[in-house]
């Protein structure tokens, strides 16, 4: 049975002008009603610059490239369906009868589009003051543990991260040469990302080693393309 939305709105310490707002945030495609796609795309340009404001502040010194990178770890879907569950999101969705007995409820996709909906109800409700004010409580633990000295997080992860926050597809890797004794091999591998049509090389003495180093060339590349 789906719980009164008002339940989580009161949990999440928000209270609605428009109550409606709120609803349709929680409403999924599948639901054949009104449903929170619109707000979801609002509340996803709304929540990556106040994160960014947030990081442009508490680190200072940092480079843009790594901003970029911190603001995917913490936008990325798996983080916001993590705060989505946490806030047991999944009891109060309205999804149509095939995502319900598919378990959408659980879905990662489902719960940070939900997520980033209410953001962007808060915003036409209450404007972005309001929409800045609870980012940084919702987000608050997680910023606190988030330091330049702690987020060594490996390129591959972290490319794929920046990837999911822009929307895009994953990066792919090709194993391109093998070269060597077996005792002293060494691999080549492409890292390409198809929708941005870019390519990095990486080489290394595992075909994980190659991964890797392909990913952070992959990562300087884009870097330096302000991507």
């Amino acid at each position: 049975m789906i719980r009164e939305p008002k339940i989580l709105s009161r949990n999440l310490g928000l209270t609605f002008n428009n109550p409606e707002l709120f609803s349709t945030a929680l409403t999924h495609r599948s639901a054949g009603a009104k449903n929170n796609e619109r707000l979801e795309f609002l509340g996803d340009s709304i929540l990556g610059f106040v994160i960014a404001e947030i990081l442009y502040e508490k680190f200072s010194e940092a480079p843009e490239g790594v901003l970029s990178r911190l603001r995917a770890n913490l936008v990325n879907q798996a983080s916001l369906a993590e705060l989505a569950r946490a806030h047991r999101f999944g009891d109060y969705l309205l999804l149509g009868s095939g995502e319900l007995k598919s378990g959408g409820f659980r879905r990662e996709s489902i719960l940070s589009d939900a997520l980033e909906a209410v953001i962007g109800a808060l915003f036409l409700d209450q404007g972005i003051e309001a929409c800045k004010q609870w980012i940084r409580h919702l987000f608050q633990e997680k910023l606190q543990a988030l330091t330049l000295d702690n987020w060594q997080k490996d390129p591959k992860t972290q490319l794929q991260e920046l990837m999911q926050s822009k929307r895009v597809e994953l990066p792919e890797y090709t194993l391109l040469t093998m070269s060597g004794l077996p005792h002293q091999q060494t691999f080549k591998v492409k890292c390409t990302i198809p929708l941005l049509k870019d390519a990095s090389i990486g080489t290394g003495v595992s075909r994980k080693r190659a991964e890797q180093a392909a990913a952070e060339k992959m990562l300087q590349l884009l870097e330096n393309k302000g991507q």
